[in-house]
């Protein structure tokens, strides 16, 4: 019999990334900003063309990141997206530097990335923020080879919950057991603007869970942040700019951002259980309507 590991080791394999949402580690030299420009449109439509060869006719299930305000698609494949968090368990949380989804208050591109769709997203294009909210940080917040984050960044974060009987840990292997290998997986997905506001949310806060109701669960989603738009996808992640993701997620995306204190971000990222230390890129967002989901 297959131990936990072993089968989170083969599905991170068929996934080829290690969260929900995880990058390829290998990218090209970026500049500080953590922007390659030298990546060109033409780069990003190759990745698309090929995304469509490599999945037509093979059954793929709709796909994630998408517009949030366009409804259309004509995927075949259908699941249900209507099985709430609260009947799961909380297992990962993790985020990506620039919304992965376009749509709501996050619309404006941010650019191409370094091929792998590092930097390709949508930035906060709500209020103007204010010069206090926009002064940098003494320190680096989680630096690595994409940069860091700065003030006024956008991130997109993921709270991934699984059908298993799992707990929270590092990685999609933290959403697999032994006893489902096919587990029903949904991300909660809310988008934040980073500032240097200690009066805005603290991140710690943000990311605290417990599973008093015999569920792990994440406490402190913000509530104020409008109705979400819900559909079926799949994992993201830039393994899947060129080809498909065979796991089906359904998910649940808030179209307004909320604002969070930057340095809080930089402490969750010196230490949590998910072993999380920086942002994640993102995947090119998906346009294809036969790869997408009917959002109703």
């Amino acid at each position: 019999m297959k131990t936990k590991s072993t089968i989170a080791l083969i599905m991170l394999s068929v996934l080829g990334l290690s969260a929900c949402g995880s990058d390829n580690d290998t990218v090209s030299e970026v500049p500080v900003d953590g922007h390659d420009t030298a990546v060109s449109d033409e780069i990003i439509l190759a990745q698309r063309t090929a995304l469509e060869t490599n999945t037509d006719g093979k059954g793929f299930g709709p796909q994630s990141p998408r517009d949030i305000d366009d409804l259309y698609g004509k995927s075949p494949i259908a699941f249900t997206a209507k099985l709430p968090a609260e009947e799961m368990n909380l297992c990962n949380i993790h985020f990506h530097k620039n919304a992965e989804h376009k749509g709501g208050e996050f619309t404006e591109y941010a650019g191409n990335g370094d091929g792998h769709g590092y930097g390709s997203g949508y930035k906060y294009s709500g209020a103007a923020l204010s010069e206090a909210e926009l002064t940098a940080t003494a320190e680096e917040i989680g630096a690595s080879e994409h940069g860091s984050l700065h003030p006024g960044d956008t991130i997109e974060v993921h709270y991934v919950y699984s059908t298993a009987q799992v707990e929270p840990g590092p990685t999609l292997g933290a959403c697999l057991n032994d006893s489902i290998t096919n587990p029903q997986l949904r991300v909660e997905a809310q988008v934040y603007v980073l500032v240097n506001d200690e009066d805005a949310f603290d991140f710690t806060d943000l990311t605290a869970y417990n599973n008093a109701t015999g569920k792990y669960q994440a406490l402190n989603i913000p509530a104020d942040t409008g109705t979400p738009i819900t559909y079926t996808g799949s994992t993201t992640g830039p393994s899947y700019n060129e080809d498909g993701s065979p796991f089906q997620v359904s998910w649940s995306v808030r179209p307004p951002v909320a604002k969070v204190h930057i340095e809080s971000v930089g402490t969750w990222l010196e230490g949590n259980v998910f072993d999380e230390d920086h942002a994640h890129a993102v995947r090119n967002l998906v346009q294809n309507a036969k790869l997408l989901s009917q959002i109703n």
